[in-house]
């Protein structure tokens, strides 16, 4: 009986990714990952020049990405039937072989495995293979720490209701803000009313080729999908 690897990439630079995750993507026989329709994704495209020129591949594509609202009842249907759909595939691809399954930053992170893992793991067994998260690559690139003594660390999406982001950012010494995307807008005004957008640093696509690191007020209109907010702690030190 074979089972269901998940490998987390890290956050984009192929050298952090750990040592275990890139021997199993340079040995295994079967690989799958996620990427919108038309593109390579990002998963592929880290681990570019590993995969072994017999292995074969799955790209898994969403059937939908921005084109609907996520509140829409129709996105999650698409997606829940999607993810039921390849959990299957790969659970049958299990009973026999081993498959491995690419994902940026860690699996359990806000990660698209995550609805494949809970629909996997009474069927076959399942491995997961942490990774460095996409936010510690990003402050990492701001070349400041990101907390201090006693510090609270929060992270939150920019999907959230504006008034609730805003309370969030408020209560909390250091922040990372995911998903941001469309809301560059609604964040840019959270930031403000809670008193830290001077404070709030932008980096797109940390750790790759391309990456850009700039205060968050002074960010173009459209960011890319890849792109996480920072707000720096100040708290305790000798």
């Amino acid at each position: 009986m074979g089972k269901v690897i998940c490998v987390g990439l890290g956050p984009g630079d192929p050298e952090l990714m750990s040592v275990k995750a890139d021997r199993l993507v340079r040995s295994a026989p079967h690989v799958a990952y996620f990427r919108k329709a038309g593109y390579e994704g990002q998963a592929r495209r880290i681990v570019e020049g590993m995969i072994g020129a017999e292995a074969t591949e799955y790209p898994m594509e969403y059937p939908v990405t921005t084109e609907i609202p996520f509140a829409d009842p129709e996105y999650n249907r698409l997606l829940a039937g999607f993810y039921d759909g390849w959990a299957a595939r790969l659970a049958a691809l299990a009973e026999t072989e081993t498959v491995l399954v690419l994902c940026e930053g860690d699996p359990f992170f806000y990660g698209s495995f995550m609805h494949l893992y809970t629909r996997l793991r009474e069927h076959c067994p399942v491995e997961v293979v942490p990774g460095i998260t996409g936010m510690s690559g990003c402050w990492t690139a701001t070349g400041e720490p990101i907390t201090w003594g006693d510090d609270v660390l929060t992270v939150v999406t920019a999907t959230m209701p504006e008034d609730e982001l805003t309370r969030r950012i408020h209560d909390t010494d250091a922040l990372v803000v995911m998903k941001i995307g469309r809301n560059l807008d609604k964040l840019k005004r959270a930031l403000t009313a809670a008193g830290k957008i001077d404070s709030a640093w932008l980096v797109e696509r940390g750790t790759m080729p391309d990456q850009r690191v700039h205060r968050l007020q002074d960010a173009p209109a459209k960011v890319p999908y890849f792109s996480i907010a920072v707000v720096h702690g100040q708290g305790r030190r000798p």
